[in-house]
């Protein structure tokens, strides 16, 4: 299973309601018809993303493999989905993504209404680093029916390395655990649609 993440906020003075409620019409569009491999889709306002320098949301595109990114890809502007996502592409400002892998646990888009939802702990790793094997220690203690552990497949971005969704932040994330030089962030994150 992969997941597409794509971080983005508006342009400076344009309504965030106005914004958020793009956002979800488009999720909303490609719940109704979602396009052939995507299992899910979820978005959420967080209040910090480091990497866009400053508050913005998470989209999350969970895919059954490489085919049906492309597939969502196509889906994303083309007929049924090119109004919505035109409407919320035409007011963002900021973007980053990244591709990712499930190494361990169940997918990251929770089921029910807005609110707020796991945090997002993203862990990096210091430039030059080799440590390879990191992902069996870092769902160290999670619960895979409650969380799930996510490893950057390309980098489009600049995204951390792994990804753990968790309601409550796994042993394997504590900085005395990670190695020298890798850090690992908690990012709360809001509801605005999931399906």
């Amino acid at each position: 299973m992969l997941a597409y993440v794509f971080w983005h906020r508006p342009r400076d003075g344009f309504a965030v309601e106005e914004y958020e409620q793009a956002a979800v019409a488009f999720h909303r569009s490609l719940a109704r018809m979602p396009p052939v491999g995507t299992r899910a889709t979820a978005a959420y306002r967080v209040p910090e993303v480091p990497w866009l320098e400053g508050s913005g949301y998470e989209d999350w595109y969970v895919l059954d493999d490489f085919a049906a990114l492309g597939v969502l890809n196509e889906a994303a502007v083309g007929r049924g989905h090119r109004t919505p996502h035109d409407r919320v592409a035409r007011h963002y400002r900021a973007g980053a993504g990244g591709l990712y892998a499930l190494l361990e646990g169940d997918a990251p888009c929770p089921a029910g209404t807005p609110g707020e939802a796991a945090p997002a702990t993203w862990v990096a790793r210091p430039p030059g680093s080799t440590e390879r094997a990191l992902g069996d220690l870092l769902g160290d203690g999670m619960d895979p029916e409650r969380a799930s552990l996510w490893r950057r497949l390309l980098v489009l971005g600049p995204a951390p390395e792994y990804c753990l969704i968790a309601p409550e932040a796994s042993r394997g994330v504590a900085a005395t655990r990670l190695p020298a030089g890798w850090t690992a962030q908690t990012l709360a994150r809001e509801i605005l649609f999931t399906g």
